[in-house]
């Protein structure tokens, strides 16, 4: 077993097709699972999640504590940052009082809290000018917190950004995905020092049912799983996206399985939920 401490689970949880069919073979959730009883049930198989939700505006405080109402001890959210910090303000002046209030309402979810993901578009180019905005952004980054950086411009990739992020302790986000080249991404593990590391597997955006694994993968999940074992022993999180095979908990069992960690059981769930 790997010394490293891995939180491996999906990014969101709130899908129709997760649920089992009345007639129909085990998916995810048991058989009648309502949205809103989705997270909890999520939290009864995987300990972890990523909210995509958070990208679209900070939430109020009480879906923070009614997520925390649903989830057991050592069940953790990683949030993404909202769009409006990095998408359209690009990480300026503007964007500080918008992600001083994200950062303060995430404490609300304390021990339960993973990462936050700043996820910078591709149109954030690798130029000076960016370059010294993500450098004063990084160091006001507040030290209640965990971060994680995405780039999606292959032009961040070099020395000068992992200096950056191993100084400030902010993990380099590695991504499968059509934005930055698979190489390239294990090719920067080895440049990394931060204590957690933050791993995204994502796929092509043509999927419209995500019930079963419908493009196997295995072979770049393998690469992932060999290469996950250049990071650090300490802890890393990785997500799986539905479009990535088209079943995220499919795959996040897949990884699991080659990196010899214990799988979620779906149907033992169902077979709870059935004696009452």
């Amino acid at each position: 077993m790997s010394e490293k401490r891995y939180s491996i689970g999906c990014q969101s949880w709130g899908y129709d097709d997760w649920v089992t069919k009345a007639d129909g073979p085990t998916v995810f959730y048991p058989r009648g699972t309502k949205q809103g009883e989705m997270l909890e049930q999520y939290a009864r198989l995987i300990e972890t999640v990523e909210v995509d939700s958070t990208a679209y505006g900070t939430p109020p405080a009480s879906t923070f504590e009614g997520w925390l109402e649903k989830v057991p001890e050592g069940f953790t959210f990683s949030l993404k940052v909202p769009r409006l910090i990095t998408h359209e303000y690009s990480l300026d002046d503007r964007a500080l009082p918008v992600f001083d209030e994200f950062c303060e309402r995430s404490l609300i979810l304390g021990k339960h809290l993973g990462l936050i993901l700043i996820q910078l578009p591709a149109s954030f180019e690798s130029n000076k000018a960016n370059a010294q905005r993500l450098r004063t952004f990084i160091a006001r980054l507040p030290e209640r917190q965990r971060f994680a950086l995405e780039f999606r411009e292959p032009g961040w990739f070099v020395n000068w950004t992992f200096e950056e992020l191993n100084e400030a302790g902010v993990a380099l986000a590695m991504v499968e995905g059509p934005w930055v080249d698979r190489q390239i991404m294990f090719d920067s593990m080895a440049h990394l020092q931060t204590a957690h590391s933050y791993i995204r597997l994502m796929g092509e955006r043509d999927l419209v049912k995500f019930d079963r694994v419908y493009r196997n993968r295995d072979e770049v999940i393998k690469q992932w799983a060999e290469n996950l074992d250049r990071l650090r022993p300490d802890d890393v999180f990785v997500y799986t996206d539905n479009h990535f095979e088209g079943h995220a908990p499919g795959t996040a069992n897949k990884l699991k399985r080659m990196l010899g960690l214990p799988e979620h059981e779906p149907a033992a769930i169902e077979t709870q939920s059935s004696l009452f």
